[in-house]
C-alpha cells in the first residue's frame, strides 16, 4: 500500500526538525554552565510559525525554558504534560566519526549530540503539534508542552526551577510523558518488546573525604588520608549489593520469561539478563542498588603526603530502598570517612495500568502489530521526578521501532550518538496516535 502524503510529510518534518535541533549546540557543562537560549528561540519560532504562542522562562542568564499550552476538546479532564529537555551533554569532536553538531544523515541514521538524548523526541513533539495547528485538530485533553533546560545537570535551572517557581504552569495536569521509553528492544529469540518507563531509581551522588596527617613522602606515615580513602573506595566499588525486586521489575522479567520460555524465579532474575543482549547492563542495574566511584582528588606533589583525599560516588537506589542504601554506604566506608551529599533525588514507581498506558499500548500495536509493550525501570532519571512533586505521574514514552542488534542504551551520551531514520518515521506516528487517544 503506498504511503499517504500526510504520513510522509509528518515524517519528513520530524527528520528536518531533528537535524536542525542537533545543529544548535545547546551544551550543558554542569555547575551552572549551559546555554539553551538559541535552541529555546528555535522552539518558540517553530511554534509561532503555525500560530502557537509559547512563553519563555529564564532561570538564570542563558538558561531558558519554553512552555506552550494546547487547548483540548474536554478541558474538564486533567491535562497532560508532554515534555522534553533541550540541553545536551558535551561532545569531543576529535572522538567522533562526524561533526557532533552536524545533524548529518549517514548509513540510515541522523548523527549528532542529542540525536538520542533527546532531540529526536523533541522533534516528534514539534512536528506533531505543528501538523495539528495547520489542520485545526484539537486533542482530546489539554496539553502543556514543556521544553526544559538543564536536565543533563540535575534540572536546577530547568524542571526544578519551573515546579518551584511556576507551578501554576502545570495546574490541572495529572500525568506526563517524556524520554527514555517506548522504544523497542529485540530479545535473543527475535521477539520485539517496547519498554515503557514506569519507574526510576533515585539518585544520591556523594563525596567521601578522608583526613590524615600531612608529611614528607619519604617517611613512614600510618595516618595517610589517601590510603584510607583508597581502601574505602575499593570496598565500595567491589561491594556485592543484594538483589531487590520491585513490582515493575517483577512485571518486566515475568514477561521476558514468558516470551522466551525460561523459568520465572523471583529469587534471582539475573539468569534472564542474557536475553536482553547489549541492554543487559542497564536492566541489571535495576535489580539492585549501585554505587560507582567516579572521581578521585588528592595531593599536589609527588613527595608530599596529602592531609585530605576525596572521592565522588554516583549512587542510585531502588524505590523503597533509600534508607537501606544510605545505611550500607556508611557501614562500608566506616566511621572515619566523611560523607557529603552532593545531589539527591527521589525514586519513582507508577502502575502499568490505566487509560494512559492503554493508549500507549494501542498506539504501538497500531503501527507495529508485533509490538509487545512491557513496563521497565530506568537506572537513571528524567524531569518526571520534578513534576512528580506536583502530584503528576510520569512515564517514559518516546517511541521508536529500532533495528535488531542496535545497542541503543549505549548511544545515550555516547560517541557517535545517532538515531535511525526509520525509527523516527515509525515513532512519530506512534506518538501522534497516542496523543490523539490519551
Amino acid at each position: 500500500m503506498p504511503m499517504s502524503q500526510d504520513r510522509l510529510s509528518l515524517e519528513e518534518e520530524t527528520i528536518r526538525i531533528c537535524q536542525e535541533l542537533i545543529r544548535i549546540p545547546s551544551v550543558n557543562y554542569g555547575e551552572g554552565k549551559g546555554d539553551e537560549r538559541a535552541i529555546a528561540a528555535y522552539v518558540v519560532d517553530s511554534l509561532a510559525e503555525v500560530g502557537i504562542t509559547a512563553t519563555t522562562y529564564e532561570s538564570a542568564p542563558n538558561r531558558v525554558n519554553v512552555v506552550a499550552k494546547i487547548k483540548g476538546s474536554d478541558s474538564l479532564r486533567p491535562g497532560l504534560v508532554v515534555h522534553g529537555h533541550i540541553d545536551v551533554v558535551p561532545a569531543e569532536a576529535k572522538d567522533w566519526s562526524v561533526d557532533p553538531f552536524s545533524g548529518e544523515i549517514k548509513d540510515g541514521f541522523i548523527w549528532g549530540r542529542g540525536a538520542v538524548d533527546m532531540k529526536n523526541v523533541d522533534a516528534m513533539i514539534l512536528a506533531i503539534v505543528r501538523k495539528w495547528a495547520r489542520e485545526g485538530y484539537v486533542p482530546p485533553r489539554d496539553i502543556v508542552l514543556a521544553f526544559f533546560a538543564d536536565e543533563e545537570a540535575g534540572s536546577e535551572y530547568g524542571s526544578r526551577y519551573m515546579t518551584a517557581n511556576h507551578p501554576d504552569v502545570f495546574e490541572g495536569c495529572s500525568e506526563a510523558v517524556s524520554e527514555v521509553g517506548g522504544f523497542s528492544i529485540a530479545l535473543k529469540n527475535g521477539k520485539r518488546m517496547y519498554i515503557i518507563e514506569t519507574a526510576q531509581k533515585g539518585i544520591h551522588w556523594f563525596k567521601l573525604t578522608a583526613k590524615g596527617t600531612a608529611g614528607h613522602g619519604s617517611m613512614i606515615n600510618k595516618d595517610n588520608a589517601l590510603t584510607a580513602l583508597g581502601e574505602a573506595v575499593a570496598k565500595l566499588g567491589n561491594h556485592v549489593w543484594p538483589q531487590r525486586y520491585t513490582a515493575t521489575v517483577k512485571s518486566l522479567f515475568a514477561n521476558v520469561a514468558k516470551l522466551t520460555g525460561n523459568k520465572y524465579d523471583e529469587s534471582d532474575f539475573r539468569p534472564l539478563l542474557e536475553e536482553f543482549g547489549p541492554a543487559a547492563k542497564m536492566f541489571g542495574a535495576t535489580l539492585q542498588n549501585t554505587a560507582n566511584p567516579t572521581i578521585l582528588s588528592s595531593g599536589y606533589k609527588a613527595n608530599v603526603i596529602p592531609q585530605t583525599a576525596s572521592a565522588v560516588v554516583d549512587g542510585r537506589f531502588l524505590p523503597g530502598y533509600e534508607d537501606e542504601f544510605n545505611q550500607t554506604i556508611r557501614e562500608i566506608v566506616g566511621p572515619d570517612i566523611e560523607i557529603e551529599t552532593l545531589t539527591r533525588d527521589i525514586s519513582l514507581e507508577a502502575d502499568f495500568s490505566g487509560d494512559l498506558v492503554e493508549a500507549m499500548v494501542q498506539a504501538l500495536m497500531a503501527e507495529d502489530p508485533d509490538a509487545i509493550a512491557v513496563p521497565y525501570m530506568m537506572s537513571g532519571g528524567t524531569d518526571n521526578k520534578a513534576l512528580s512533586e506536583l502530584g503528576i505521574i510520569g512515564y517514559g514514552f518516546g517511541p521508536l521501532k529500532l533495528p535488531p542488534g542496535l545497542d541503543f542504551f549505549s548511544l545515550f551520551h555516547g560517541v557517535d550518538e545517532r538515531v535511525p531514520i526509520d525509527g523516527l518515521r515509525s515513532g512519530v506516528h506512534m506518538m501522534e496516535r497516542f496523543l490523539k487517544n490519551c
